[in-house]
């Protein structure tokens, strides 16, 4: 007679490392109270907008849309949106692309994953994009790359710094060899804007990986990061599944790659405004008006 024992299901020691013991919460609706990823502590939503989406207990990072971003780093009323009305389509008739670009257009009411304008910080006349993390996760297809290049044009013509936030899953592969090619359009339009001796500088936000990071994310002058925000090219668990090893802990974060030079410096969201309107003084960016002093 076999033993019940040879049946056992063996143990799974990541499985049991990832397990997570939930508690019976209380029922309070997802409005009122979010759940901090980082140190499972409930927060009052108003507590956390009043806090720049910030956990008051432990200080993670939520993660935040384009529009939430702009409202924090630009002078009220002072944006101007460009080319809002340019959208995706699906070229090379990818299977189910045209369902997944309706259903991100609903989720994030956006018609991509980047926006891009120009508006005052500290009255600092400036020329940005702000990549939307609800719209595919911020991928990067043709529609993303022409609005970015456009934008450095812009900022070119009317000689602008440029501040860029990033945020974004790398490539979209649904777009296949033209959205890798956004690579190379983005990095040519920001080596113009820089031969022009103009002021760029990129916030890198979780997560920042793929082609976007291999791209104009690290081309900035001045590279900031949120805390604990992941940047990379492939991500941690591809590396790990190919190399067959662990990582080292907190590998591929923030702190990890100011450590290693890729990054100037972390910034919490509750300073990057003063931050960056420090840095536009330092560099000679005119208040009112561009780097010429011209509206």
């Amino acid at each position: 007679m076999l033993s019940k024992g040879l049946f056992k299901k063996p143990k799974n020691e990541l499985e049991a490392q990832h397990r997570i013991k939930r508690k019976t919460d209380p029922a309070i609706p997802s409005e009122l109270c979010r759940s901090c990823p980082s140190c499972k502590q409930l927060s009052f939503t108003s507590d956390l907008e009043n806090n720049f989406h910030v956990c008051p207990k432990c200080g993670h990072h939520f993660r935040i849309n384009a529009r939430q971003r702009l409202n924090m780093i630009i002078d009220q009323d002072t944006f101007v949106e460009q080319h809002h009305e340019l959208s995706s389509t699906n070229r090379l008739e990818f299977p189910g692309y045209d369902e997944k670009l309706e259903q991100a257009t609903l989720f994030s009411h956006e018609n991509e994953g980047v926006i891009i304008g120009t508006g005052k910080i500290d009255n600092h006349k400036v020329a940005l994009f702000v990549m939307e993390a609800t719209f595919m996760m911020g991928s990067m297809g043709q529609v993303v790359g022409e609005k970015i290049t456009l934008i450095f044009e812009y900022a070119l013509k009317h000689r602008l710094p440029v501040i860029g936030y990033t945020v974004s899953g790398g490539a979209r592969m649904q777009e296949g060899m033209l959205a890798l090619m956004q690579m190379a359009k983005t990095s040519g339009a920001v080596k113009r804007h820089n031969d022009a001796g103009l002021l760029y500088l990129t916030i890198l936000t979780d997560p920042t990986t793929g082609g976007v990071t291999a791209s104009f994310a690290m081309e900035g002058d001045i590279i900031l990061a949120e805390p604990e925000a992941l940047i990379a090219f492939a991500g941690p668990r591809v590396i790990e599944q190919t190399i067959r090893q662990r990582l080292p802990k907190g590998f591929q974060r923030a702190e990890f790659l100011l450590e290693k030079g890729f990054v100037d410096a972390i910034v919490p969201r509750s300073i990057q405004k003063d931050t960056v309107k420090r840095l536009l003084t330092l560099h000679g960016i005119p208040k009112g008006g561009d780097q010429n002093g011209s509206i």
